[in-house]
C-alpha cells in the first residue's frame, strides 16, 4: 500500500489508525458518561449523542463504505476474468482452484474447531441467568426479529447451488453482497478465453485490464477518505455499543473475540511462516493498512479492492493469481465468520439449557463451514443464517438477541481472519508456483 515519506507527514496507515483510537475513545468516552441502563429509554444528552450518531456520524461512515463498495463489481470481474485468463491452460486452473478451494476448507474447519474448543472448555452460556437472557432478549427482540426473517427467506443448499449460476449477470452483479453470479461467470468467460485465440481475446483483455487500473486508481483515491470514514464508522459503532450489555454477556464477548485474536496472531501468522516463509513483523507491516481497512468496514467485499493490491503491491503475488484467489476468497473463505458461528450457537444453546452432543457439535461445524461461504460479504451478513444453525441444533433463533448488542464489534474483529486467510492462500500459491515473494 501507499505510504507517505517522512517529509509528508504520517503514512497512510498511520492515518486510518489514529481515526480508529481517536473515534473508538470518542464513542466509548460518551457512551460510559451518558448512557441510561439497559432497557432505558435515551433521555438528555445521550438521546443527542445518538441522534448524531445515527443522523450525522453513520451517514459519513456509510458513504465511505458505499465508496468502496462502487469498486468492488468491477474489480471482481476485471481481476478474476484476468487471473483465469492469464493462467494459460485449463489444466492450471483447475489445479489452482482445487489448492485454493482446500484451502478455504481446512482453515475453516480449523477456525470452527478452535470456536467450539473455547466455548466447551470456558462455558459462557452458563454464565447467563434467565433474569438477564429476558432483559437483554427484550432490548433486541425487534433487531432479532427483523433477522430472523431475513434466514426465513434463506432457499436451500440445492437452490443455492443452482442460483450460482446466473439467469441474468447483470442482475446478478447488482445484488448487493452476493456475487456469486458474477464470479461464476468471470470464471466461464476466463476459461473459454484461454481456449480462444489470443487476437480475438485481445480487445476483451486489454478493456478489463483497464478497467481494474482505473479502479485500483479511484481505490487509491477512496483510501485518503479512509482516516474519517474509520472514525465515524468505529465512533458509531462504539457510542451506542452498550457496555451494560457488554458486561451482561462478557465471557460470550470475551470468549468470541479471544478466539478471533487468537486464530489470527496464532494460526493465521503460523500459516503465513510455514506455508509462505514469510515472518510475523513482515507479514502483519505489510498487511497493517489491510487489517484496519478489514475491521473499521466489517465487509471482506469491501476490502476487496485493499487485499488484492496488498497482495501484489506488497508481497509481489502474481496479478493471476491475487486476481483469482481475491474474489473468491471475499464469497467463501470465511475464517472469523466460522468460529464466531461455532462460538454463538454453542454458547446460546448453553443459555437454553440444550446439551450438544459430539454429534451434534459435528453437525455444527458443517454447517459453519456452508454458512459461513453462503454469508453475504457485508456487515452482519452471518447473522441471518446463524439463525438457520441454531434451529437446526433445537435453539429458537429468537435468541440470536442476546448477541446482537455487541454483534458490531465481534463483526468488526472476525472480518480480519476472513480477509489475511485469502492473503495467505495467495502468499502460498505464488510461493508454489516459484515467485519470488517481496522481502
Amino acid at each position: 500500500m501507499e505510504s507517505a515519506s517522512p517529509s509528508k507527514g504520517l503514512s497512510l496507515p498511520t492515518k486510518i489508525l489514529l481515526g480508529l483510537v481517536l473515534g473508538a475513545t470518542v464513542g466509548v468516552t460518551l457512551n460510559v458518561l451518558y448512557a441510561p441502563p439497559l432497557g432505558q429509554p435515551a433521555t438528555g444528552t445521550y438521546a443527542s449523542v445518538a441522534a448524531f450518531a445515527d443522523g450525522v456520524v453513520k451517514p459519513l461512515g456509510d458513504l465511505f463504505l458505499s465508496l468502496l463498495f462502487m469498486v468492488v463489481v468491477p474489480v471482481v470481474f476485471s481481476s478474476l476474468f484476468l487471473g483465469v485468463a492469464g493462467l494459460g491452460s485449463v489444466g492450471k486452473l483447475g489445479s489452482l482452484g482445487g489448492r485454493t478451494l482446500l484451502w478455504f476448507l481446512v482453515t475453516t474447519t480449523a477456525a470452527v474447531l478452535l470456536g467450539l474448543l473455547l466455548v466447551n472448555w470456558f462455558e459462557p452460556g452458563r454464565a447467563v441467568t434467565a433474569e438477564v437472557a429476558a432483559q437483554i432478549k427484550a432490548q433486541y427482540a425487534g433487531d432479532a426479529q427483523k433477522r430472523i426473517g431475513q434466514s426465513q427467506q434463506a432457499t436451500g443448499w440445492v437452490q443455492m447451488l443452482v442460483d450460482i449460476v446466473p439467469r441474468n449477470v447483470v442482475a446478478a452483479a447488482a445484488d448487493n453482497g452476493k456475487v456469486l453470479g458474477l464470479i461464476f461467470f468471470a470464471l466461464v468467460l476466463g476459461a473459454a478465453a484461454i481456449r480462444a485465440p489470443r487476437e480475438k481475446t485481445k480487445p476483451l483483455c486489454d478493456l478489463c485490464e483497464a478497467l481494474y487500473d482505473l479502479c485500483v486508481r479511484v481505490l487509491a483515491w477512496v483510501m485518503q477518505l479512509a482516516p474519517y470514514g474509520v472514525a465515524c464508522l468505529i465512533f458509531h459503532a462504539t457510542a451506542k455499543l452498550g457496555l451494560d450489555v457488554m458486561k451482561l454477556v462478557g465471557l460470550y464477548f470475551v470468549t468470541a473475540m479471544g478466539g478471533l485474536i487468537v486464530y489470527q496472531m496464532i494460526g493465521i501468522t503460523l500459516l503465513a511462516k510455514v506455508f509462505a516463509g514469510i515472518a510475523p513483523g513482515r507479514f502483519y507491516r505489510g498487511c497493517r493498512t489491510l487489517v484496519v481497512t478489514a475491521f473499521s468496514t466489517s465487509s471482506s467485499n469491501a476490502t476487496l479492492p485493499t487485499t488484492i493490491r496488498t497482495a501484489t503491491d506488497e508481497f509481489g503475488v502474481p496479478k493471476e493469481i491475487a486476481g483469482f484467489v481475491m474474489p473468491l476468497g471475499a464469497t467463501m473463505n470465511m475464517n472469523g465468520t466460522a468460529l464466531f458461528e461455532g462460538v454463538s450457537v454453542l454458547f446460546l444453546a448453553q443459555v437454553y439449557g440444550v446439551d450438544l452432543s459430539l454429534g451434534q457439535q459435528a453437525l455444527v461445524v458443517g454447517m459453519a463451514v456452508l454458512t459461513a461461504i453462503g454469508a453475504a460479504g457485508v456487515p452482519g451478513g452471518s447473522i441471518p443464517l446463524l439463525a438457520i444453525v441454531l434451529t437446526q441444533v433445537g435453539v429458537p433463533a429468537e435468541f440470536l438477541a442476546l448477541i446482537l448488542g455487541v454483534d458490531r464489534l465481534v463483526d468488526m474483529t472476525r472480518t480480519v481472519p476472513n480477509v489475511t486467510s485469502d492473503l495467505v492462500c495467495s502468499l502460498w500459491l505464488a510461493r508454489r508456483e516459484g515467485v519470488a515473494l517481496k522481502a
